[in-house]
């Protein structure tokens, strides 16, 4: 179990590159993301020649690799994260966690760039600075999930990657690069629960797709196949649908499973 500065060695770089290409959409993107951010977790199984690996950021994860190669309690350090795995994995999930339940995602990819919205009175979109952190950490503990890939608040706010709707100076909605990679950048929005439903999401995502594709990056947008309303603002803002797959929401390790004593956090 070693963390990122492991993973620079040669054989483990190259890897790196067979199992988490570079240019991927959706949580594609997180192995990138977590390269160039130093956020998140990585993992493999023997740094001079590793057979499976996995990194994880902001309550995601991927593995690759071959099972074989892994105890159940080497894995233990991601519970209750929603873990993309191939199939050969499933047995080894299942016996190092109480619970495994499949979950059905879709990846959309920004095809057809929606018009600009002009903001309602009184209301200014525009790119977070470093001062919005507080702002940011205001939204509330029930939001703060959208700010876990760049460390929290502070990390979000001074990226360069967030698009945040305000009114006299207060935070409603916030639209932000989940995950950051060479050629897709993975969008998430969050608005407040009593400033839904009156086109804030919409506007911030606009203005971030525009930004994303000034960088010569492609937008793309992740959900869940049940979530409709996050389907309907990917549909309106300009994403058509490219690929669907299956994640997996694990819970707690089963009693004796735990993590190696090398795994690094950072």
């Amino acid at each position: 179990m070693v963390n990122d500065n492991a993973l620079r060695t040669a054989p483990a770089a190259r890897a790196r590159q067979l199992w988490f290409p570079a240019g991927r959409p959706g949580v594609g993107a997180l192995p990138e993301h977590a390269a160039r951010t130093g956020l998140g977790t990585w993992w493999t199984d023997h740094p001079p020649r590793p057979r499976a690996a996995a990194v994880a950021c902001a309550g995601q994860a991927v593995l690759a690799g071959n099972p074989s190669a892994t105890l159940p309690g080497d894995l233990a350090h991601l519970a209750h994260c929603h873990v993309v795995a191939p199939d050969r994995f499933l047995p080894l999930l299942g016996g190092t966690f109480e619970r495994i339940v499949p979950w059905e995602r879709m990846i959309w990819a920004y095809d057809d760039p929606a018009p600009a919205v002009r903001p309602a009175p009184g209301l200014v979109v525009r790119p977070l600075t470093p001062a919005d952190a507080p702002a940011v950490r205001a939204l509330g503990p029930d939001l703060a999930w959208i700010t876990a890939s760049w460390g929290g608040p502070a990390g979000l706010a001074a990226s360069g990657h967030g698009w945040g709707a305000f009114r006299d100076e207060r935070l409603l909605s916030l639209g932000c690069t989940l995950f950051a990679g060479s050629r897709y950048e993975d969008v998430a929005v969050a608005t407040l629960p009593a400033e839904r439903g009156r086109g804030l999401a919409s506007a911030c995502v606009r203005a971030l797709c525009a930004d994303i594709t000034a960088r010569g990056r492609i937008p793309s947008w992740s959900c869940s196949r049940d979530n409709h309303p996050s389907r309907h603002l990917a549909g309106k803002s300009g994403f058509r649908l490219v690929h669907a797959y299956v994640h997996y929401a694990l819970g707690a390790p089963i009693a004796g499973s735990r993590p190696p004593a090398e795994v690094r956090r950072r």
